[in-house]
């Protein structure tokens, strides 16, 4: 198959191998510097998230609450109540 990655082993005439070079110093600080940079766009992006979730909780509680005042409002006007009653459907 022509297409398979063929592995090539770099061998000296003696019989040692030779090491792998390193990467230029500018290409390792600016893969640590790209590393670094998304590390801390992530916890930005979490804290911003995590802000935004905390401050819509008085929102839903006081949503819960107009929700909770409307239908016991509603129970009055009909007259009736969660435990039961009078029927209110007679023949």
């Amino acid at each position: 198959m022509p297409d398979r990655y063929r592995l090539e082993i770099d061998m000296r005439p003696d019989g040692s191998f030779r090491e792998p070079q390193k990467p230029p110093l500018m290409a390792r600080i600016f893969f640590w510097a790209v590393l670094i940079a998304t590390i801390a766009g992530s916890v930005v992006v979490a804290a911003l998230a995590l802000w935004f979730a905390l401050a819509l909780i008085p929102l839903v509680l006081g949503a819960a609450l107009v929700a909770y005042l409307a239908f016991r409002f509603q129970l009055w006007r009909s007259g009736g109540s969660l435990g039961g009653g009078r029927y209110r459907f007679r023949r």
